[in-house]
Parts: structure tokens; C-alpha cells; sequence
């Protein structure tokens, strides 16, 4: 037994062993088959479609903008949540949905999230409960009918880099966000990120804080997309923030099914000077409260 476990070991990047030594949620990083933090109370797990070439107009979208499948993980081994968001190709929906029905899955929803974007891009929700390690081994067999790439993505397949001054665009946004490749991303609670569904508060790792992402095209131009997430109060006025200051509204529906309160997700689509997008968006957020 133990020379087995040993090859399997070796079997491992190291760095992905790094990633995950000791962490709670170590086995259901190993049953996915990637990496990330494991040692909190949360696990979640990305995927970039970085085989995808989306185009919205002359802009090549970056995985790390609106291209990337994830899974958040909460609760205890025995008794896990598991939520996320696959994207997805026209061809890819009727296969994942079997595939996430036949396994135990419940399926939320299915929509568009952008507008113009070449191909089309479909976004199919999905909600799990049960034994984490056996939700987790479940996803990684329907996400591999897919052709979602499930290690490091090449660098030949991300768009020229540009660079932000995220400091700048932290500040701007009133919150301390994240670099990840060519995108600054920030997430922060609003009005409808306060959910319970059958009882159990979701924390943010499953998806209902508000995300913003922000693509730098050039020095003196970006790209933003992403989700507010509002109570019913709250979307008229987050919606009429956004589109009085330019920015697009590119859809509102629902991630989840049976949550209270009841949580709206405001899609949106900005383009323009980066730090004067933040500004804009920061006016949205604090309607979005």
C-alpha cells in the first residue's frame, strides 16, 4: 500500500502537490484533477475555456474575462455543496445536461450571459449535494465530454497582454481585486449576496458575491464584463446605473432555484477608458447595496 501511494505521488506536478498539501479539501482537488487553495472553508476550482476563440467585435475575450467554467465547493466532506457555471459551445449543452442529470446533478440554469460575441457562448448553472469526493469525480467525468482543457492553458492561446494599473483600478472600484493573466478581477457583496437555500447561507466561493472583470485592449482602453447580484429592489436601480453610464446590460435572470431571498443576476458589457469604466462600475456597485 504504501509503494502505491507513493507512485501515485510521483504520478503528480509537484507544484499542483505544493498547491494542495495539507489542505481540507485535498480530495476533491485530486477526484477534479487541478490545483488551487484547499485549506479553507471553501474550494473552488476554475477551468478556462482557453481552446475557445470568442471575438466581441475587435476584441478577443480572455478566458479569465467570461470564458471560465468553475466549481465551488462548501460544507463537509459527507455532506457537500457543490455550485458553478460551465461554459460552453451550442453543441457541448445537450451533452453536459444529460451528463449532469444521469449523475445527480440539478441543472439551474442555461442562458446567454454576453451579447455579439462570435460563436455564441452558453452559460449552463448547475447545483450538487452529497459526498464532496463523489460530486467532485461526477463533474470531472461530464466535463470531460467536453472540450474543456483541464490543465495550464498554452500561452499561445490568450490575447496579447496589456497592462493595467490595477492599483489605480482597485482604488477606482472602492475594493481590492486580483490579477489573473490580462484581466483585474474584483468580487464584493451586494444587495443579493445574502442567500440561503434549504437553510444553509451559500458563501461567497458559490457564486453570489458580484464579479467584475476588466480587460485591458489597449494603454488607454478596457473591456469589463461580469454579474451583479441584487434582491429584487435592487436591479432597477443597478440597471439604470449601468445603461446611464454607458455601459451595456446584457441580461438579468436567475443562477439558482429555490434560494431566498429570491437573487437576480445583472449581466453588463463595458468598453472604454479603463480608470473612467471603474468609476462608472463603482457608481453601479453602490446602487447594487
Amino acid at each position: 500500500m504504501t509503494r502505491f501511494i507513493l507512485l501515485c505521488g510521483a504520478l503528480l506536478p509537484a507544484a499542483l502537490l505544493a498547491q494542495q498539501a495539507g489542505g481540507r479539501w485535498e480530495p476533491v482537488a485530486h477526484a477534479l484533477g487541478t490545483g488551487g487553495n484547499t485549506a479553507g472553508e471553501t474550494y473552488r476550482a476554475t477551468f478556462p475555456r482557453s481552446d475557445l476563440r470568442v471575438r466581441i467585435g475587435d476584441v478577443a475575450v480572455a478566458p479569465a474575462l467570461a470564458l471560465t467554467s468553475w466549481a465551488g465547493f462548501a460544507g463537509s466532506a459527507d455532506t457537500a455543496d457543490v455550485m458553478g457555471d460551465l461554459v460552453l459551445t451550442e453543441r457541448e449543452v445537450p451533452v453536459v445536461t444529460r451528463g449532469l442529470l444521469g449523475a445527480g446533478f440539478d441543472v439551474t440554469g442555461i442562458h446567454h450571459h454576453l451579447i455579439g460575441e462570435t460563436p455564441r457562448v452558453f452559460y449552463l448553472h448547475y447545483h450538487g449535494r452529497g459526498p464532496a469526493v463523489q460530486l467532485a469525480a461526477r463533474l470531472r467525468e461530464v466535463l470531460a465530454r467536453t472540450a474543456t482543457p483541464m490543465g495550464e492553458p498554452a500561452a499561445a492561446t490568450r490575447p496579447a497582454r496589456v497592462t493595467l494599473d490595477t492599483a489605480a483600478l482597485f482604488a477606482a472600484l472602492g475594493a481590492h481585486g486580483r490579477l489573473a493573466g490580462n484581466v483585474a478581477q474584483v468580487s464584493v457583496p451586494t444587495s443579493g449576496s445574502a442567500v440561503t437555500l434549504d437553510g444553509r447561507a451559500l458563501p461567497a466561493a458559490l457564486g453570489v458575491n458580484t464579479a467584475i472583470n476588466l480587460q485591458g485592449v489597449t494603454a488607454r482602453r478596457a473591456v469589463s464584463t461580469g454579474d451583479f447580484v441584487l434582491t429584487a429592489a435592487r436591479v432597477q436601480p443597478t440597471v439604470r446605473a449601468l445603461e446611464g453610464s454607458g455601459i451595456r446590460v446584457t441580461a438579468i435572470h436567475n443562477h439558482l432555484i429555490g434560494e431566498s431571498p429570491a437573487a437576480y443576476f445583472v449581466h453588463f458589457w463595458g468598453d472604454g477608458e479603463p480608470l473612467a469604466l471603474a468609476r462608472e462600475l463603482k457608481a453601479a456597485i453602490d446602487s447594487a447595496r
